[in-house]
């Protein structure tokens, strides 16, 4: 079996060396015992024992301790290893292999002690897991199986306390009390916290007493001293100390810095600087615009120092306002109504400045307000005239006679002196002028006669001034009221024509009227009806009035006829109700025609159709002059086509040179008015046709034998065609029944001497029925489809 050695050289102080001593004592309780069987008791806590069996063969292991930081000249001894089968005469070789072995971890092959080449930290690496073997030096046989062990570093103190997270910044209320918690510190240490004294840490203020305090196990920070006041002093700096050891001599210690600061509560009343106040306001001061301030001062920051202020006696509060400027926390006092040096010269006004936001916690302080007095001295301005009243309405009959009295407006100077007042009218209103006033009495009258029917209403401005300063005017509204008078007769409402049905009958309603009137509803609210009493009786219509502002018209006989008057005149005369009565005469026009029933609605023909169409006379008009242009656009059209036809003879008395162009089509063969083409071809024959080329000549035809009759052209003698055009230049030329001005003709000649002849049928007299055609087929196979055609045409035609 294995056995381990630590050597006593590596417990370097009493606490080491008690700690050695332990585990040479306790080690074998915790391996595996030797080869021979045995039985070993432990007893436990509890009084119990523990049997435990151990294996034929094994490691007697311990675990192994190297101290850190070792500084020492020589390598530090770590311990040995030894197997029962070693008997000392060097024949066992022992083997160490895992992490450090061979660099930091030696071992001697004989005597099996292992040494620490180099200085180690903990705090890099706390243990290191090595492998143990023993090896038979001359046969290479294990001795022992390979086992796994630990080489455990030793802590020494050699990290102080650190505060990774300083330093601090932390607040607390002012006024707080004894032990309220500020904020709590942590520090850490590097070293083993399971070994020793060296990471336990005890925390002390170094700095910030007596209003400070901290826990030594915790690190929390409390208040040390009552009634601290932000006012008086507002931030403090405080410095905590962290010491490992449990604070013993020669343990490491680290410090932080915490910023404290006291936050703000409500423990300061506002105060007035002063309890007395003076202030002069002008009598023209505006109502609403601010005429003073006051200012309470509060020692206090934010919301624990905004203020409210009020007026508290009734004197100040009727007649000005004050409200509080958020971002100067000062007191602007408003009027509230107009001020009047001659009716009272000064006010008092008590003011009252009170926090918003009371702390309960500070109610011991007194009463978070404070008063001052305010004594406002008014002062004497010269204004302008006030009228009596702040809108004038006025009445004025309509046709009154110019300068008529329509109203006065009076104003008054109200300083102490009463100046005289002068009256103007607003001459900087648009539109026509109406009116004038007296500037001395303020009297409105008329300049000119008024029409309630044109303009019921008329608005004007009046404007007062001092006479000893001008230059203050005051305006005031002044509306007049036309009032209506009957002048203005009634009429019929409507200008448009009555129908008159033919078959109406006697007795028949024709139309219902109304009246219109232009004076207001007093005046024209019920109209008469009547037939003008001067004329004889209406034969034709008769008008009953109804009594409710319409009259009827009702016919008098029957069968009326557009055809013998189409159009009747009915004079009506029709009074109103006003004072005096006013009458007037109106003349309806009724018309005659055919009616056709549509529900109750009756309309002529011609009207309704004119309806149904949506068409008014004037588009009907409108339509049929624009057909009637497009008539004699085409008429015109037709006409300058038929003239071009014409030969372009201006005058005899133009003696322009002018080209005539001929541009005729032929109709074909059966064209007998067309240009006889002979004369070209037979200048002789020309002549005797010279004076009628419209009529077509007799061809003769000269025939032989079948197939050989020719055209009549190529009997004709050889004629130069040279020659046949001078000739008619020269008839041309001596023609006296021809205009005198050049003309231009044209002759087309397309020779002769063919054998074969034309195959035209212009110069063929007969009838296709009379041709023969079977020569055709002696031309070759050119003609042979021509041929055949004109066989079976003649065929046909013989059929």
């Amino acid at each position: 079996a294995w056995t381990t050695a630590i050597s006593t050289t590596s417990c370097l102080c009493p606490f080491l060396v008690c700690l050695c001593f332990i585990q040479k004592c306790c080690g074998v309780s915790h391996h595996v015992s030797t080869k021979v069987p045995s039985k070993n008791q432990t007893k436990l806590a509890n009084g119990e024992t523990e049997v435990h069996h151990r294996p034929k063969r094994g490691w007697i292991w311990n675990q192994f301790f190297v101290l850190e930081e070792h500084m020492g000249p020589e390598a530090q001894y770590v311990g040995k290893l030894h197997s029962n089968s070693d008997k000392g005469d060097g024949s066992v070789k022992y083997i160490l292999s895992g992490e450090g072995a061979g660099t930091i971890f030696i071992i001697d092959e004989v005597t099996g002690d292992i040494h620490a080449t180099k200085s180690l930290d903990r705090e890099r690496k706390t243990h290191y897991v090595l492998h143990a073997q023993a090896l038979d030096r001359n046969t290479k046989e294990a001795l022992e199986p390979k086992s796994e062990f630990i080489i455990k570093v030793q802590d020494i103190n050699d990290n102080a306390p650190k505060f990774p997270d300083g330093p601090f910044v932390a607040m607390v209320p002012e006024m707080s009390e004894v032990g309220t918690s500020v904020l709590q510190v942590t520090a850490t240490d590097a070293d083993d916290p399971t070994y020793g004294n060296s990471a336990r840490i005890v925390y002390s203020i170094l700095q910030g007493q007596p209003y400070f305090s901290v826990d030594p196990k915790t690190g929390i920070i409390r208040t040390a001293l009552a009634n601290m006041d932000r006012e008086a002093r507002e931030h403090y700096t405080v410095v905590i100390q962290a010491k490992d050891m449990a604070g013993q001599v020669g343990g490491l210690s680290g410090s932080t810095t915490i910023n404290i600061t006291l936050t703000d509560v409500n423990d300061n009343p506002p105060k007035f600087p002063q309890k007395n106040y003076q202030l002069y306001v002008p009598e023209s001061a505006q109502v609403g615009k601010p005429v003073g301030k006051i200012k309470a001062n509060d020692e206090d920051l934010g919301i624990n120092a905004d203020i409210k202020y009020s007026i508290i006696n009734s004197e100040g509060a009727n007649m000005f306002s004050i409200s509080t400027d958020r971002d100067t926390r000062e007191g602007i006092l408003s009027l509230k109504k107009p001020l009047n040096y001659e009716k009272k010269k000064s006010y008092t006004l008590h003011i009252e400045g009170m926090n918003t936001h009371v702390d309960p916690r500070f109610s011991y302080l007194g009463s978070f307000k404070d008063t001052a007095t305010l004594k406002i001295t008014v002062g004497d301005v010269d204004e302008a005239p006030v009228f009596s009243m702040d809108y004038y309405i006025m009445e004025v009959y309509e046709n009154a006679p110019i300068g008529t009295e329509v109203g006065t407006v009076t104003a008054q100077d109200p300083d102490i002196k009463n100046s005289p007042v002068r009256y103007y009218l607003d001459i900087k209103e648009e539109g026509e002028r109406y009116f004038k006033i007296d500037e001395s009495h303020g009297i409105i009258r008329t300049i000119q006669p008024l029409d309630r029917e044109d303009m019921p209403w008329h608005n004007i401005t009046v404007m007062a001034s001092d006479v000893d300063n001008p230059s203050l005017l005051s305006h005031v509204p002044a509306t007049v009221q036309v009032l209506d008078v009957n002048d203005n007769p009634p009429e019929i409402a409507t200008q448009e024509e009555g129908i008159v049905c033919e078959s109406s009958r006697p007795g028949q309603v024709i139309q219902t009227v109304t009246a219109m009137d232009k004076d207001d509803f007093a005046n024209g609210q019920r109209f008469s009806f009547a037939l003008p009493s001067h004329l004889p009786v209406n034969p034709n219509f008769t008008l009953k009035d109804n009594e409710d502002g319409t009259a009827s018209i009702i016919a008098r006989r029957r069968r009326f006829s557009h055809l013998t008057q189409e159009l009747y005149e009915l004079p009506i005369v029709v009074w109103d109700n006003g004072e005096p009565s006013l009458s007037g005469t109106s003349t309806l026009t009724l018309r005659v025609c055919p009616c056709q029933r549509h529900g109750r609605v009756r309309m002529c023909q011609g009207e309704a159709f004119l309806s149904s169409a949506g068409l008014s006379t004037g588009a009907l008009i409108a339509i049929l002059l624009c057909i009637v242009i497009l008539l004699a656009i085409v008429v015109l059209f037709i006409t300058l086509r038929r003239s071009k036809k014409e030969p372009l003879i201006i005058s005899e008395e133009d003696v322009r040179e002018n080209v005539v162009t001929y541009d005729d089509e032929g109709g074909g063969e059966e064209d007998t008015e067309a240009f006889d083409i002979i004369a070209l071809r037979n200048p002789a024959a020309a002549e005797e046709l010279k004076f009628r080329r419209d009529v077509r000549p007799e061809a003769r035809q000269h025939c032989g034998p079948p197939r050989t009759c020719q055209s009549p052209a190529l009997e004709l003698d050889e004629v130069d065609v040279h020659e046949f055009i001078k000739q008619r230049l020269v008839e041309a030329d001596t023609d006296t029944s021809v205009p005198p001005y050049d003309s231009l003709q044209t002759y087309a000649y397309e020779g002769q001497g063919s054998p074969t002849g034309t195959i035209s049928p212009l110069d063929s007299p007969g009838t296709q029925s009379e041709q023969d055609y079977n020569y055709l087929d002696d031309w070759g196979p050119e003609f042979q489809k021509l041929a055949e055609l004109y066989e079976e045409a003649e065929s046909e035609i013989m059929t």
